[in-house]
C-alpha cells in the first residue's frame, strides 16, 4: 500500500461529478486499499476518490477508532443513499481537502445507501450519527459539492482564500 496525495481546494478535479465504476479491477481494489491508508495517516473518518485525482465512484470510510487502531474500514463503490430521515442532525464537518476549516452542517440525521464492496457484492446499510454525516459528506465529493458549499456564500469565499493562501506556502515548501 501507499500513501497518495491529497487535493487541496480550490483545485477544478473536487468540483466534478465522477462516473460510476463499470468493472471492479485489482486497480481499484488497490486504490481503496491506499485511500484507506492515507485516510489514516491524515488522520481522517472519511476520503473520496476525487480527493486523491481519481475521477471515480469510490469512497473509503472509518468512523470508529479503538486503541487508535482501525476499526470497521469501509470502501464504498459507487454508494448511493436510497432513502434519507427528515430528522436533521448538525456536525462540524472538516475535510482533508480543507485543512483546518471547520463549519457546521445540517443534513438527515439518518440515510440507508447502497454500494458495491470490494469483493463485487452490493450491500446497503442504514448509518446514523457520525457514520451518517460521513457517508453523505464524502458521497458529496463523488457529486463534485464540498461542505462549504452548504455555507453562506462570504464564510465559503473566506475559506477559499485561506486554502488559496496554504496552496502557495506549500508551493513555496
Amino acid at each position: 500500500m501507499s500513501l497518495l496525495n491529497i487535493l487541496i481546494h480550490p483545485d477544478p478535479r473536487l468540483k466534478k461529478m465522477c462516473p460510476p465504476v463499470a468493472d471492479l479491477t485489482p486497480e481499484l481494489r488497490k486504490l481503496a486499499d491506499d485511500m484507506l491508508e492515507t485516510m489514516y495517516a491524515a488522520p481522517g473518518i472519511g476520503l473520496a476518490a476525487p480527493q486523491v485525482g481519481q475521477m471515480t465512484r469510490l469512497l473509503v470510510m472509518d468512523c470508529v477508532k479503538e486503541d487508535d487502531a482501525p476499526a470497521r474500514p469501509m470502501a464504498l463503490f459507487n454508494p448511493e443513499v436510497t432513502w434519507s430521515s427528515e430528522e436533521t442532525g448538525v456536525y462540524e464537518e472538516g475535510c482533508l481537502s480543507i485543512p483546518e476549516q471547520f463549519a457546521e452542517v445540517t443534513r438527515p440525521a439518518q440515510v440507508r445507501v447502497a454500494w458495491t464492496d470490494v469483493h463485487g457484492k452490493r450491500q446497503e446499510e442504514e448509518f446514523d450519527g457520525l457514520w451518517a454525516t460521513c457517508v453523505q459528506h464524502e458521497i458529496d465529493h463523488l457529486n463534485g459539492k464540498l461542505f462549504i458549499d452548504y455555507l453562506k456564500p462570504l464564510k465559503r469565499q473566506l475559506i477559499t482564500r485561506k486554502m488559496v493562501k496554504l496552496k502557495k506556502e506549500r508551493a513555496r515548501g
